[in-house]
């Protein structure tokens, strides 16, 4: 059983008091806080290690070498990838979901006609690259509806691949009301229907154990900044049959093996995706973030959020005109809204009272507007938070709808 209370202390940010009052951080989903791993980390490689990577012979060119390609190994291995030529280092899961749909747009295998399938969940992330990719190739975009409840329609999905889609990309858990995707059976589907599959995982990073194997998709995107990892960080992982298909979207040093005035030929795996000096101390510390959220346990993680989330929404069901948005098994976050209420008013009462979460539409505009809503008071949970968190929340809502009302 996971010791939130003992956890709590590798995190000194959650020190901090909010106008008096000890802090509450409850907005995970936008980002998490770091453990004394992570900075310890970064610290490290600043004073013992810091060089840039690859092309020096010197002693700390070769250590800052090591370190890197041995965080990519630490990726693949919690990914359960073939290899860690497919891990490909971005700035997050936005950078790698741009990558793909620039690399995609250059390759030729999306063109005038073709169909690109996402879904009425998706984060404006996983919506405007594919929207941009057809302007640019004349493809259409199809969208997967979703129920009321939140989650997505898995009939009309089934009839959308009859149109035989090239790519099929969609989150796995939603940012907005934690829905959980069935990836394994969307994903079998639309191979199936001969599609590539691209899944954005940044919110099922923390919550969540990622076997892309299992998974049988082509690529998958995260951010580490998500799970426990600096900004700026993330990873791309593809299939290296499909990285191998497609050309690299930016160019400039290690990703080249040859360059000429006439000719450039292109580095192998992962290198040929990953142009210029890389965020190195990013890679080593995201390594870091991943090592301590497995010492901790994805599956004892996924347990005791669960536990705050239904304590939450018990607590919170109580207020008169509250809605909570996203099926009852949502993973990460709570979303809701109270009848009268502005979410922006009460996230700002919230905050006053040391309870921080996130309002407004979370960058999903197109999923706001399918409700009716201009957006929602989300509520989003991590390893260190406890029962007296939920506790404060309740406590904090409740009042904040009462002086709002």
């Amino acid at each position: 059983m996971l010791d939130a209370a003992s956890l709590r202390r590798d995190f000194p940010i959650l020190s901090t008091t909010v106008n008096g009052r000890p802090l509450v951080y409850l907005d995970n989903a936008a980002t998490t806080q770091k453990p004394l791993a992570v900075l310890d980390a970064s610290r490290r490689y600043y004073e013992e290690t810091n060089s840039n990577i690859h092309r020096g012979a010197h002693f700390l060119a070769r250590l800052a070498t090591e370190g890197f390609e041995a965080a990519r190994h630490t990726v693949a291995t919690h990914l359960h990838a073939e290899s860690p030529d497919e891990v490909i280092f971005t700035s997050g899961c936005t950078d790698g979901i741009n990558l793909t749909a620039i690399s995609l747009t250059r390759s030729g295998l999306i063109g005038p006609g073709d169909k690109v399938l996402i879904s009425t969940l998706e984060h404006h992330s996983n919506i405007v690259p594919w929207q941009m990719l057809c302007e640019q190739t004349g493809a259409s975009l199809l969208i997967i509806p979703c129920h009321e409840d939140g989650s997505l329609d898995q009939d009309a999905y089934a009839k959308l691949l009859e149109q035989q889609p090239k790519l099929v990309a969609f989150n796995w858990i939603s940012n907005a009301f934690g829905t959980v995707n069935p990836v394994v059976d969307m994903t079998a589907k639309a191979k199936a229907a001969g599609a590539l599959v691209l899944i954005d995982a940044a919110q099922a990073a923390p919550h969540l154990k990622m076997d892309v194997q299992a998974i049988g998709s082509d690529f998958l995107a995260f951010s580490g900044h998500k799970v426990y990892a600096p900004t700026g960080t993330g990873v791309l992982w593809g299939k290296r049959s499909v990285l191998e298909a497609i050309p690299p979207y930016r160019g400039g040093g290690e990703m080249i093996k040859e360059v000429t005035f006439e000719k450039t030929t292109y580095n192998d795996l992962p290198f040929k995706f990953e142009a210029g000096t890389p965020n190195i101390e990013g890679g080593i510390t995201l390594a870091a973030a991943l090592d301590y959220v497995n010492s901790v346990g994805l599956d004892a993680i996924r347990e005791h959020e669960t536990k705050l989330i239904q304590s939450a929404a018990t607590g919170l069901s109580e207020i008169d005109g509250i809605r909570f948005y996203g099926p009852d098994d949502r993973a990460g976050a709570l979303s809701f809204a109270i009848k009268g209420v502005h979410h922006y008013d009460l996230g700002t009462l919230l905050d006053q009272m040391g309870v921080a979460v996130r309002t407004g539409h979370h960058c999903c505009q197109p999923l706001m507007a399918r409700f009716g809503i201009t957006g929602t008071t989300r509520a989003s949970f991590a390893l260190y938070n406890t029962e007296e968190d939920v506790a404060a929340l309740v406590s904090a809502v409740k009042k904040a709808a009462v002086m709002l009302g």
